[in-house]
């Protein structure tokens, strides 16, 4: 083998060892806590119940993430809570904590790792049945009406930050009936959510008057999660999008 030969041969090795780096090695027994809530089509109880373990919590956002976590090669408990707030508040005080589905705005962007995003939404306003409520072209139309929305959302922060001041209940599915019943003129909620939240209730007939944000869906996680585990989550996830994970296609209940 000649000198140059040796020289190029080496040069090979060093690109292809830089090229496929080695996965930094997690402390033995490490394990995500993961929490969630019901926000249907996303994650939900198989039971309706507010609270659930592992199997018995199903749901988009709930495939896609276990799918996330098994490529990654990493360990989590799964546990749906209620209320939001909850899981919220767990997961910015715990180290090694992750919630989802949650959108990040320019609020919470700075209190998390975030992984995503996962899915999409819109928020809009809802009337009633019947309602005599024209379409709106902006929440400053919206002033004038009585809104319901759900405590600590990110619907319910939006219009907040708008200058409004919504009626938030501690369960979205509360303002489907106060909606109906005439308590609130327009439920500031998020879309796809609502449409399955309304079949649930015998609802039919709700009206979209403004679409007043869109947003994407993440896996959010304590600050003191290690970087290795957002990196392999987030490689993993990428993935997933090239196999339509995401998608109508592999999830009808989107669309």
């Amino acid at each position: 083998m000649t000198v140059k030969t040796a020289w190029l041969l080496c040069l090979l090795s060093l690109s292809g060892a830089v090229a496929l780096p080695a996965q930094a090695e997690l402390p033995a027994g490490y394990q995500v806590v993961l929490q969630t809530e019901n926000f249907p089509p996303f994650n939900m109880a198989d039971n309706d119940k507010n609270f659930a373990r592992d199997a018995n919590i199903q749901g988009v956002s709930t495939t896609i993430v276990r799918e996330m976590f098994k490529r990654a090669g990493i360990d989590y408990t799964l546990t749906l809570r209620f209320p939001w707030s909850r899981v919220y508040d767990a997961t910015l005080a715990n180290a090694n904590h992750g919630l989802f589905s949650t959108s990040m705005n320019e609020a919470r962007r700075p209190l998390f790792k975030w992984v995503g995003p996962i899915a999409k939404v819109e928020r809009v306003l809802l009337a009633a049945p019947g309602s005599n409520i024209p379409n709106l072209t902006s929440l400053e139309q919206a002033r004038q009406y009585r809104i319901g929305s759900y405590k600590d959302s990110a619907a319910a922060q939006a219009l907040e930050k708008a200058g409004l001041e919504p009626n938030n209940a501690l369960r979205d599915q509360e303002n489907i009936a106060k909606l109906t019943g005439g308590k609130i003129d327009l439920w500031g909620t998020t879309d796809p959510v609502w449409r399955f939240q309304a079949r649930q209730a015998g609802v039919t007939g709700l009206r979209n008057v403004l679409t007043f944000d869109r947003a994407d869906l993440y896996l959010a996680l304590n600050l003191d999660t290690p970087d290795e585990v957002v990196s392999r989550l987030q490689q993993a996830l990428d993935q997933m999008k090239t196999e339509g994970y995401g998608t109508c296609n592999k999830h009808p209940e989107l669309c």
